[in-house]
């Protein structure tokens, strides 16, 4: 079973013309190995929390982002010595390789869910409390916006940004149906309903 933090909560506030935006940071412990999903744009909030929990950047195995979008793939850059996994490829040094549904030596499942963007991913641990998807963009709400949690209005949740709003909502249909929790990109994590 692996064990889930959310190391940074992510939010996304205007402010007349400057939108300030990091996404929600996760680490993973799965099969002895630390694996940091979307670490944002914070550099010192992302460093506090590493080292809330006796951490450091070297102690990092695994860097994966859910998309390619600054506000979730920014702080990248403090991880030079590791490959960054972005949904099914990895970037080996100059190399991209394709990689299996799971993360190498891991159960923590790699998950297709285009929609938002093309290359967008999310991820399935499977925790002591039940399936907890890490859902990127899939689903996020603006800081202070309240959040609907029921079924139809998360399927048909607004995204400006959307790239394909029919692979999107099909992607959302899909992870609903297989996790009892997710952690949205910005906003606090949620338990799926049930009819």
């Amino acid at each position: 079973m692996g064990e889930i933090k959310i190391l940074i909560e992510g939010y996304r506030r205007e402010k007349g013309n400057v939108v300030y935006t990091t996404s929600t940071t996760v680490l993973i412990m799965d099969c002895d190995l630390y694996i940091l999903v979307d670490p944002g744009t914070d550099k010192e909030a992302l460093l506090k929390s590493l080292r809330s929990e006796g951490l450091k950047f070297r102690d990092i195995d695994v860097v994966l982002v859910t998309h390619c979008h600054l506000d979730y793939l920014l702080n990248i850059r403090l991880f030079p010595e590791k490959d960054i996994y972005c949904g099914n490829i990895v970037i080996k040094d100059p190399k991209i390789v394709r990689i299996p549904e799971k993360i190498p030596n891991t159960n923590v499942l790699v998950i297709p869910t285009p929609g938002h963007s093309n290359d967008h991913c999310s991820l399935l641990v499977k925790t002591e409390k039940g399936n907890v998807v890490i859902a990127g963009d899939l689903f996020y709400w603006k800081e202070n916006e309240e959040p609907k949690i029921d079924i139809k209005n998360l399927v048909e949740l607004n995204d400006p940004f959307a790239k394909d709003r029919k692979a999107l909502i099909e992607s959302r249909k899909k992870v609903l149906k297989i996790a009892d929790y997710i952690i949205p990109g910005h906003g606090k994590f949620f338990k799926v309903p049930r009819c």
